[in-house]
């Protein structure tokens, strides 16, 4: 019997509490931002809680203290001030000139309307009549406002396919964010919250006193459920579930904090329905992501350990959109570690969970034209063949395999290496087989390193321009995993170890060569 009930998409903070829902106290850390400052920036990907946390903050300020009764909030706030708010909520479609505009005003009409104000003599333009109600707001009620934008980005993100179309539709928000820096006197607080990172210059020129809490340690989980708030809140889900099965599948996104966090929406489904799925993957197909990666050249492996500086991690603008911000901003890669440099900071960049890791490489070979039960398959075959050392049956498997990738993608990618690893790294990742990219020796890197069957599999990749030189190549690759010491570190496994040297060619596009031999 369920003690409560899941709050699944409910984004309403009204609805959760008045319906005996689950929920996650964050009025603590709502308070500190209310007692610190007063202009506040929050990114964070889709379906991790940015509209519930923006109602919250909405009916706290508009003074509903029955809602909040309990709460950590309740004892410290002085419930007599109340505030007008104005909610700003980009959540339509924004595909033609003028959509944004009309949304604002349909938006601010509503506002005005119920606050008995009429704004029909102001000239017909967002900016125009966001500037007169923050001002008559304040005069009528003698309070200042308080200034809520959610999902501030969605009229430019839903047109990243259409350059002339987001710069149009940034150009007008940069405008409509101007004004309420103009508005200054009017305005209590402003809190804006989105998925992406744009540049203070190319969005926020007119709101550039805007503190961006977003990778701040102390608000890392104002968004997001921890370990503590899954084992108090809501233990009664818990019970028949395994406990660390949940942590492997849903924790682990991270934003300089000293806990990673759960994505809400995922664990929310996974309680209701019992199983361990991919949830909040399933609710966005990252087409346009594939499409980058196919561009810049970057296969799914480099993605492992990556590591990239605090700006490019927060770099995202319409004419250059960084990989690593993309893939931070969106979820598919959250902070493992921080690493200080002289005067820098670096992070390095991992998979959050399986959900997404196993999800992001199904996907991608989807994207390639490889069915989901297809790679599933040839993944398994693959595993069965090293685990029975039968490493020629293994090459002319991968050849079938890699000969059903489009001719456009391979053409494209100019790290030849780096893709054909990818594509084996992709299929064994979507059935969670146990590797190592790029696994660090005392004199050198290894390119992958596989853990099956009690075996250990080190490999090393070469592309050569033609058959004549692939025995060199060979020669070379397993030179190298021998000089090197590739296999040494894992001897003390006391298992098989075995290096295996696989030459591709770059005209022919396939595997040409595959050879072991043991360590």
């Amino acid at each position: 019997m369920r003690h409560r009930k899941l709050p699944i998409g409910i984004q309403d903070f009204r609805a959760i509490r008045e319906d005996n829902c689950y929920y996650v106290d964050k009025t603590s850390l709502i308070h500190s931002l209310v007692s610190e400052g007063r202009f506040y920036f929050l990114s964070r990907p889709r379906r991790f809680g940015k509209s519930l946390l923006v109602d919250t903050i909405k009916l706290l300020f508009e003074g509903h203290e029955q809602l909040f009764e309990g709460l950590a909030i309740h004892e410290q706030w002085n419930w007599s001030m109340k505030h007008p708010v104005v909610r700003l909520s980009f959540d339509a479609k924004y595909n033609e000139p003028g959509d944004v505009d009309r949304d604002v005003l349909n938006q601010l009409a509503w506002i005005a309307e119920l606050s008995q104000i009429d704004l029909s003599s102001v000239t017909q333009s967002g900016t125009g009549q966001l500037r007169d109600l923050l001002r008559r707001l304040h005069h009528k009620t003698g309070n200042t406002v308080v200034v809520l934008v959610d999902e501030y980005d969605k009229p430019i993100l839903d047109v990243l396919d259409n350059p002339e179309m987001a710069k149009a539709n940034r150009d007008y928000l940069r405008g409509l964010y101007g004004v309420i820096k103009g508005s200054a006197e009017n305005v209590r607080f402003v809190f804006v919250t989105g998925i992406s990172m744009f540049s203070k210059v190319s969005l926020f020129s007119g709101l550039n006193n805007l503190e961006d809490i977003s990778l701040n340690p102390r608000y890392a989980t104002i968004c997001g459920y921890t370990d503590e708030d899954i084992d108090n809140v809501f233990a009664p889900e818990i019970i028949g579930l395994e406990r660390e099965n949940i942590r492997y599948w849903y924790n682990g996104y991270n934003w300089r904090g000293e806990e990673r966090v759960y994505n809400p929406f995922g664990v929310l489904l996974m309680f209701k329905g019992r199983s361990f799925e991919p949830h909040w993957f399933r609710t966005s197909s990252p087409t346009f992501l594939f499409q980058l990666l196919v561009e810049k050249e970057v296969s799914l492996i480099e993605l492992e350990n990556l590591v990239a500086g605090q700006e490019l991690v927060s770099k995202f603008d319409i004419d250059d959109i960084s990989v690593e911000a993309l893939l931070f901003q969106t979820g598919y890669l959250t902070i493992a570690e921080e690493v200080q440099e002289s005067f820098k900071t670096f992070f390095r960049l991992e998979y959050p969970n399986f959900e997404v890791r196993q999800s992001l490489n199904d996907e991608l070979m989807g994207y390639l034209g490889k069915p989901s039960k297809q790679v599933f398959d040839q993944s398994h075959e693959f595993c069965t063949l090293l685990k029975a050392n039968k490493f020629s049956e293994f090459g002319e498997r991968l050849r079938v395999f890699l000969s059903g990738i489009p001719y456009p993608w391979h053409s494209s990618v100019g790290r030849y290496e780096a893709w054909y690893a990818g594509m084996l790294y992709s299929c064994f990742r979507t059935i969670d087989i146990d590797l190592r990219v790029e696994e660090s020796s005392s004199h050198g890197r290894s390119d992958m390193v596989v853990f099956h069957g009690g075996q250990v599999f080190v490999m090393e990749f070469k592309v050569v321009e033609d058959e004549s030189a692939v025995q060199a190549a060979m020669e070379e690759a397993l030179e190298q995993m021998r000089e090197r010491g590739y296999g040494d570190k894992y001897q003390d496994r006391r298992e098989p170890v075995h290096l295996l040297g696989l030459v591709f060619g770059r005209g022919e596009r396939t595997l040409l060569k595959i050879q072991s031999e043991h360590a």
